[in-house]
């Protein structure tokens, strides 16, 4: 069975949990020789995992989102695309590529589709649109890029974005997921969590809303990293993360934050899996380190073991 075909029926099976892991491509300036050595490093470290996916993002900027400086320094990424296919080419597992919409034109988006479908055989494609309130003139729009997606011959699965912090009644997260699935959307990942409460309440109105629209309930994959440092801190806040000032300090005045962190997570993990909502959706885990220092990078491969064995347990009750 091809890479697409083998995730598309991952997606689709509702008793699977899915399990992801992600990274970020090399630097553009990269030789090529580092970029193979980064991703070469990175699949041996994945190699005896429980994993059923690799998560590539598409480095933005971002700093038109916030007015706050950005704690570590931007530097233009590789293609998403290039490093996807590398390591699922190394890892056997397949590989989804992020890609920020906004600076096409409905012509350029195709072209690029069509350039992705011709060669670079990813296994699914995320799509999200502008970091900032107000997208740019002339943005093409989440939904328009995948309804155009969708129509092209041999387009792969196609995801998008949830941020369950931005669930509220003037902006309805649940609603917005339900019109980008009848637009195409197959999947979602979410924002990094570092709060529950939201989430559940999301989780329990997107199945509502689902029911009331008499639409199937898309898969849903939790986002979770760990912290270990002041800087990570500020720069999961300097995301839109939803860490509070309490969860802040009390991971980074432990002995052992990393530890710390990890548990706070699996607490996370463990409350959403608690509620009768989640077992009737489907649901997965995404792990990722938002920085490249070694000791956040081990820490997020013990959260993503960690986290696994929540699920089971939770499974086994």
């Amino acid at each position: 069975m091809d890479t697409i075909a083998s995730f598309r029926d991952r997606l689709g099976d509702p008793r699977r949990f899915l399990v992801l892991y992600g990274t970020t491509p090399p630097r553009a300036d990269a030789p090529p020789e580092r970029s193979a050595e980064l991703a070469g490093r990175l699949a041996r470290s994945l190699a005896d995992l429980p994993l059923d996916g690799v998560v590539v993002y598409d480095v933005q900027d971002e700093s038109g989102r916030t007015s706050e400086p950005r704690p570590f320094p931007f530097f233009p990424a590789g293609d998403p695309r290039a490093h996807a296919c590398r390591l699922q080419a190394l890892t056997g597992l397949p590989a989804i590529s992020y890609k920020c919409v906004t600076a096409f034109d409905e012509g350029g988006w195709l072209a690029w589709l069509d350039e992705t479908v011709q060669h670079y055989q990813v296994a699914a494609l995320s799509l999200v649109g502008a970091a900032t309130p107000t997208p740019p003139p002339g943005a093409l729009a989440v939904d328009r890029a995948l309804r155009l997606a969708k129509r092209l011959p041999g387009a792969p699965p196609l995801g998008g974005v949830v941020i369950a912090e931005r669930h509220s009644p003037a902006y309805d997260e649940s609603l917005r997921l339900l019109h980008k699935a009848a637009a195409g959307c197959d999947y979602f990942i979410s924002q990094i969590v570092y709060q529950s409460e939201p989430t559940i309440r999301l989780l329990n109105d997107y199945l509502a809303a689902c029911a009331r629209a008499g639409a199937a309930p898309k898969r849903i994959v939790l986002t979770f990293a760990p912290c270990g440092r002041p800087k990570t801190a500020e720069f999961l806040r300097w995301l839109g993360v939803a860490i509070t000032p309490e969860t802040e300090r009390a991971i980074l005045a432990d002995p052992a934050p990393f530890r710390r962190s990890i548990q706070m997570c699996c607490d996370h993990l463990r409350a959403i899996l608690e509620q009768e909502v989640a077992r009737r959706l489907p649901l997965g885990i995404n792990v990722e380190s938002v920085s490249n220092h070694p000791d956040e990078m081990a820490a997020s491969l013990e959260l993503l073991a960690a986290l696994r064995e929540v699920e089971r347990r939770y499974r086994a009750v």
